[in-house]
């Protein structure tokens, strides 16, 4: 039987992606609360 999480980096960068979040408003607050903590990486390359 094959693994569930079969990964894929488009994928997961058009979901998680910096230009996703910066899309709406929740999600520019998730940047802003990453920024304000201090995060080396803000979302997902």
């Amino acid at each position: 039987m094959k693994r569930t999480y079969q990964p894929s980096k488009v994928r997961r960068a058009r979901t998680h992606g910096f230009l996703v979040r910066m899309k709406t408003r929740g999600g520019r607050a998730v940047i802003a609360a990453r920024r304000s903590k201090g995060r080396k990486k803000l979302s997902q390359v």
